[in-house]
């Protein structure tokens, strides 16, 4: 049986991650409250931020920036800054 949350980003009750995606309290955060169809939206913003802006995951910067900008995307409801260059398909 599926898990059900009330998403933070979709704001509707939706299936739950089925795991916690890292470790930490914002793990635990993300897990109790975003939905995977949220999680998979969040995928391909961090897709295109880490291509567009050429991030390392073994950089710390980079590591921090992406967790602000996925805690911007799921909880504040705010838009990413997308990178100058990116023209979306």
């Amino acid at each position: 049986m599926s898990r059900k949350v009330q998403c933070a980003k979709i704001k509707e009750e939706l299936e739950g991650l089925d795991f916690v995606p890292f470790p930490g309290e914002l793990g635990k955060r993300v897990f109790d409250n975003v939905s995977k169809e949220a999680w998979k939206q969040w995928l391909a913003q961090q897709t295109i931020l880490i291509n567009e802006y050429r991030l390392s995951s073994l950089d710390p910067k980079a590591r921090s920036f992406l967790q602000e900008e996925m805690e911007k995307f799921l909880f504040d409801g705010e838009e990413i800054d997308m990178p100058d260059a990116f023209k979306p398909a």
